[in-house]
């Protein structure tokens, strides 16, 4: 959490995304080198996880500069703990597939895993988390366990874990919310 007497009108931010290239990140440990503090925060979760926050990190680590990780809320880990299923074996795979029959293949995969243990997490894009639903809904076994974390720690947040016959009699609406996918 941001200290609220923070000066956040002199503080300097620089845009990190998927689109950012490494060499345009070499100019932003500067400050770092200069002798100031710098922290990446992360408007999804936790930095570096499923976010390009990792780059940033990687290129900390390579110019000897040490790295202290300061925790906050990660929707990824809430979601499991909040699941019911297995928190000792688990992977979390990250955004699956956009393409429809690569999609739904790697959702075969992750379902086979699941049956041997290991709890499968996963996510989606806001905007594409209802085909998400739908090809889980198609794809999936109708005793497989499903639980979807919806905007956690919102007012709105939902979490619910049902077979997915059930998920199929009671279909949540998931279109612009921020969703994780766990099976098990």
């Amino acid at each position: 959490m941001i200290d609220k007497k923070f000066p956040i009108d002199d503080a300097v931010f620089f845009e990190l995304s998927e689109h950012t290239g490494e060499s345009e990140i070499e100019h932003y440990l500067q400050p770092v080198l200069n002798g100031s503090d710098m922290g990446i925060i992360s408007e999804a979760g936790l930095p570096a996880i499923a976010d390009p926050g990792a780059m940033i990190v990687a290129l900390a680590h390579r110019k000897g500069i040490t790295v202290t990780p300061l925790s906050g809320p990660s929707s990824i880990l809430l979601a499991l703990i909040s699941s019911g299923f297995n928190g000792q074996k688990f992977t979390f795979n990250g955004y699956l597939p956009i393409k429809p029959a690569d999609r739904i293949s790697k959702l075969r995969e992750l379902e086979k895993r699941a049956a041997e243990g290991f709890t499968q997490i996963f996510m989606e894009t806001p905007y594409r988390n209802q085909k998400m639903l739908e090809s889980i809904l198609k794809t999936c076994h109708s005793d497989t366990l499903l639980c979807i974390a919806a905007d956690i720690t919102l007012p709105t947040e939902s979490i619910m874990t049902m077979s997915i016959s059930e998920w199929k009699k009671d279909l949540p609406s998931l279109d612009d919310r921020l969703a994780i996918f766990l099976i098990q």
